[in-house]
């Protein structure tokens, strides 16, 4: 009998985020790597032997007490109540509630892995025992994700109707005040020679942090930005090829899916300097903490070639790194454990 995995997923309710990408990507990883060992199973009631939560969906919450008279769970940390704070705004009693549950939903696993090592540390300071938090990066799919000739760049930039001349700046994420907008339009404005552009949208509509203020910023955009809204993820791979650069002015990020997308693409990277990229992206990206910086490092990438070439091949090396190889290889040692664990698992009588 073959092993099995039951994916709980309700990411494809919210579009335009990155939970929902990361989904996909696991589950075509698995499929396609690990399917001669585990029969992968999605949102099914019947019992598996492990069960994999990516959401938090209360219904999923409900049902634990069924799921692990002999499954193993294991939940996906995407973020933390504090990463919800700056994503969302809620009244005081709302937002209450909804961090308690996020960190009773994560208790209730028997099993956490988060994509970001930092966020070890935070979650045992929430009472979660170290013991049962593994770490394991997010992955992209060389097969999704990769660089297209100059010829078809041109060609996808024509049908934006932007400038095949003009040096074009990415930035992916959903309108929020933390994934750095603000910063995001001021470096545009000393930079009218530059095109800038944004693909990603409310995709939490009006509860969105910030939403009235970036809704005046659509309203009248500055000539060089160009906002695309939310971009189906089977188009993104040509938006970072007709791009010269991803810039990403993010406050706070677990893991952007967004990163290992450009990576991919082999363009170079510009984040804004914060602690949480450091154990996982370090010496694959340019880093600048303010809109000064990223005004300079964007005209260095724009006027000096082997300043340019050197940041894609710190793109390319992201993109070996974090390999469906090696990353594969995390997953079936992980999931190889838990199976492990599952096998204690008793309804009447061990298996």
């Amino acid at each position: 009998m073959s092993r099995t995995i039951n994916m709980m997923s309700k990411a494809h309710t919210v579009k335009g985020q990155g939970v929902l990408s990361a989904y996909e990507e696991l589950v075509s990883l698995v499929k396609n790597n690990l399917g001669d060992i585990y029969d992968v199973r999605i949102n099914q009631v019947r019992f598996a032997d492990i069960r994999h939560y990516h959401t938090i969906n209360p219904w999923f919450y409900f049902t634990l007490p069924f799921a692990k008279i002999k499954s193993s769970t294991v939940g996906y940390v995407h973020f933390l109540p504090e990463t919800l704070d700056t994503s969302l705004k809620l009244p005081k009693i709302a937002r209450k509630i909804l961090y308690k549950y996020v960190i009773e939903f994560y208790k209730s696993m028997d099993n956490l892995v988060t994509v970001n090592p930092y966020f070890i540390d935070k979650l045992v300071e929430y009472g979660i025992d170290r013991n049962k938090i593994t770490y394991i990066p997010n992955y992209v799919s060389t097969s999704r994700f990769y660089k297209l000739d100059k010829n078809t760049k041109n060609e996808i930039r024509k049908e934006y109707n932007l400038d095949k001349e003009k040096f074009i700046v990415l930035c992916v994420g959903q309108l929020q005040i933390r994934k750095g907008i603000m910063d995001f339009i001021e470096v545009a404005k000393k930079m009218p020679d530059i095109q800038f552009v944004w693909a990603g949208g409310f995709s939490f509509k009006k509860i969105s942090d910030g939403y009235d203020d970036i809704t005046k910023i659509l309203d009248n955009p500055p000539a060089n930005v160009k906002f695309l809204g939310i971009v189906p993820r089977e188009d993104m791979n040509r938006l970072y090829n007709m791009s010269d650069m991803l810039f990403l002015g993010s406050y706070e990020e677990l893991f952007p899916m967004t990163v290992l997308e450009a990576a991919n693409c082999k363009i170079p990277i510009l984040l804004r300097d914060i602690e949480l990229y450091k154990g996982i992206l370090e010496g694959y990206y340019l880093k600048a903490s303010n809109v000064d910086g990223f005004v300079a490092e964007i005209k260095k990438l724009r006027d000096d070639p082997l300043y340019y070439n050197k940041a894609s091949q710190m793109a390319d090396k992201c993109s070996k790194y974090y390999s469906e190889e090696n990353v594969t290889k995390m997953w079936k040692t992980y999931y190889n454990k838990i199976y492990k664990l599952s096998q204690k698992k008793t309804w009447g009588n061990n298996k």
